[in-house]
């Protein structure tokens, strides 16, 4: 008879803080040059560099989570996320902000290591992954529905990070039981499995990244000043999106293993590809709301299948940890990179030139998909009683208030 399977939430809570910063970074970086010193230019490159040091973290540490310790690292890294953060949050002066961040970004990544980790070694890791976006999109949806109206200012969205890796600790406690390696072989000097397979979603996994984070760095002016919408109806269509975002994480968990992995990855990039070009083509309401609302329904169940991929890969969670922060690089490139192309080239051509490179980057990934479908496939089983009126869109909300 097979064990039970409980959800390991103390990984669940960790994942949870690890990835908020990347989801709140459009408002951290859009009101970093409202009360700050800064062109818009040099607070993306804040908001770069945070994410990058968090992707840093992630390649470090990706093989020394076990040797290292689950518990001593989780706690490392919520308390540089806490004094990091806290200390951008209570500073005025740019180069504490920088430092915070870059402490901040580097306790995030760590945190996201030992998560990536714990749930790769877990019986059903695309479950535990399922719950973790859930947990995060929740959040972040929350957060993004409440931080407008609780003033300006660059402080709140730094604090809110902090005090969620502040309220996270108390787990740690409980990480050791919680990280037991459910299904991982012995041996801390093991290569890594898969290699090839395993390499090639790695260098995916950038480009996935950098194409949907350069379309929602300026998602908020298509809606404003391409569709002619009001402030007050791109937030609205964001608040949906939320919705639709929340609806797509409890599908990713119920759909499970039905479709194989390459069907949701492959066919699903594709389906996100042309809503990328339908939002930057946008020149009303109608297609603008199709776009972002398809948009974040499709993204979390790609990339929990991503997730699930890589942690198939090696259950010592080494491929999660690394494609992770892999995807980290292309987040962090990815709005200078919209910015860039919007301005030399149009909103319309950005977003074709963005999905035709989704639809390029979608066929290696699909390949390692076809390849790992030998590997044994998680059975998937959520249960969502209560869902919070929250979900992965959070990215989009922010440009809803691209100069707040």
């Amino acid at each position: 008879m097979s064990a039970p399977r409980t959800m390991p939430w103390p990984l669940v809570a960790l994942f949870t803080a690890g990835y908020l910063a990347p989801y709140l970074l459009p408002t951290t970086v859009g009101r970093l040059d409202t009360g700050l010193p800064l062109t818009t230019t040099q607070a993306g490159a804040i908001g770069s560099a945070l994410l990058l040091s968090s992707a840093a973290a992630g390649f470090a540490l990706a093989s020394r989570v076990e040797r290292a310790g689950a518990r001593s690292l989780a706690r490392l890294g919520l308390a540089l996320a806490f004094l990091g953060y806290g200390g951008a949050a209570l500073s005025d002066a740019v180069p504490a902000v920088v430092v915070g961040a870059l402490l901040g970004g580097f306790g995030s990544g760590t945190v996201t290591a030992v998560a990536s980790s714990g749930i790769a070694a877990q019986r059903d890791p695309h479950r535990a992954t399922t719950f973790g976006l859930l947990g995060v999109s929740a959040l972040a949806g929350a957060l993004y529905l409440t931080i407008p109206h609780l003033g300006p200012g660059h402080g709140l969205p730094f604090a809110a990070i902090a005090l969620t890796a502040l309220a996270v600790w108390p787990f740690t406690g409980r990480l050791t039981g919680a990280a037991a390696p459910a299904r991982r072989p012995a041996g801390p000097g093991a290569r890594l499995p898969h290699l090839r397979a395993g390499l090639l979603l790695a260098a995916a996994m950038p480009c996935w990244s950098l194409a949907q984070n350069a379309l929602w760095g300026v998602s908020g002016r298509i809606g404003l000043g391409q569709a002619h919408l009001t402030e007050v109806t791109v937030g609205a269509v964001f608040a949906v999106a939320l919705g639709a975002g929340l609806v797509g994480v409890v599908g990713a968990g119920a759909l499970g293993p039905r479709l194989g992995r390459a069907v949701p990855i492959g066919v699903g990039t594709a389906l996100i590809a042309g809503c990328v070009a339908l939002s930057a083509s946008a020149d009303g309401l109608t297609a603008f709301a199709a776009g972002e609302i398809s948009w974040n329904l499709l993204y979390p169940v790609v990339l929990s299948y991503v997730i699930g991929l890589a942690a198939s890969l090696d259950p010592r969670g080494r491929w999660a940890v690394l494609v992770g922060s892999a995807a980290s690089l292309g987040t962090a490139a990815g709005p200078l990179t919209g910015s860039v192309l919007a301005a030399g080239a149009g909103f319309p051509v950005m977003g074709r030139v963005l999905a035709a490179g989704l639809l390029a980057i979608a066929v290696p990934m699909t390949l390692v998909a076809l390849r790992a479908g030998r590997l044994p496939l998680p059975v998937v089983e959520i249960r969502v009683e209560t869902p919070a009126p929250a979900a992965r869109g959070a990215y989009d909300t922010a440009a809803a208030y691209p100069n707040s």
